[in-house]
C-alpha cells in the first residue's frame, strides 16, 4: 500500500506542475490558430462547458470539498485505493491543478479549443487527466465484474 501512495503522490506531484507550467505559458501571451485546433487563453469561470459560471466565487470550495470528499472515501476503502491507485493520481492531478487556477487566477486556465466540424468546449490537460481516469475507471470496473462472472 505504501507503494502504491507513493506512486500517486509522484504522479500527482509531476503532471500538477507539468499542467502547471503548460497553463503559465497561455497566462504569458502564447497563441496558435490552426484549422481545427486554435490554442488560446480562456479563463472558465464554470465547471465543463462554462456550466454553473454564476457560482464561480464558491466552484473552488465545493470542488476541494468534493476532492476532500473522495480522500476520505478511500481512507475508509484502502482496497478501492489499491485497485484503482492510477486513475484515482490522475483525478487527483487534475482536480488540484485546476482548483489551483481558480485560486490564482480566479477561473480555470483552459487553452485547447476544437472547432473543426463543429465547436466544442474549450479545455486543457487538466480535464484530459480527469476523463483519461474516468475511462480507466470504467475499462477496470468492466473487466472486474467480467472476470468475477466467469
Amino acid at each position: 500500500m505504501l507503494k502504491k501512495l507513493t506512486i500517486v503522490l509522484i504522479v500527482v506531484s509531476v503532471l500538477f506542475f507539468i499542467d502547471q507550467y503548460i497553463k503559465m505559458i497561455f497566462v504569458n501571451g502564447f497563441e496558435f490558430s490552426g484549422e481545427c485546433i486554435s490554442l488560446v487563453l480562456v479563463y472558465n469561470k464554470g465547471v465543463a462547458f462554462s456550466m454553473f459560471s454564476s457560482l464561480a466565487e464558491y466552484l473552488k470550495y465545493i470542488q476541494l470539498s468534493i476532492l476532500f470528499a473522495i480522500l476520505l472515501y478511500l481512507l475508509s476503502n484502502p482496497n478501492i485505493f489499491g485497485s484503482y491507485y492510477i486513475a484515482i493520481s490522475l483525478i487527483f492531478s487534475g482536480g488540484l491543478s485546476n482548483i489551483y487556477d481558480r485560486f490564482i487566477h480566479e477561473g480555470v486556465v483552459d487553452y485547447v479549443y476544437w472547432h473543426c466540424g463543429f465547436d466544442f468546449a474549450i479545455f486543457n490537460l487538466a480535464d484530459v487527466l480527469i476523463d483519461i481516469a474516468i475511462v480507466l475507471i470504467v475499462v477496470q470496473h468492466w473487466i472486474n465484474n467480467k472476470q468475477k462472472a466467469t
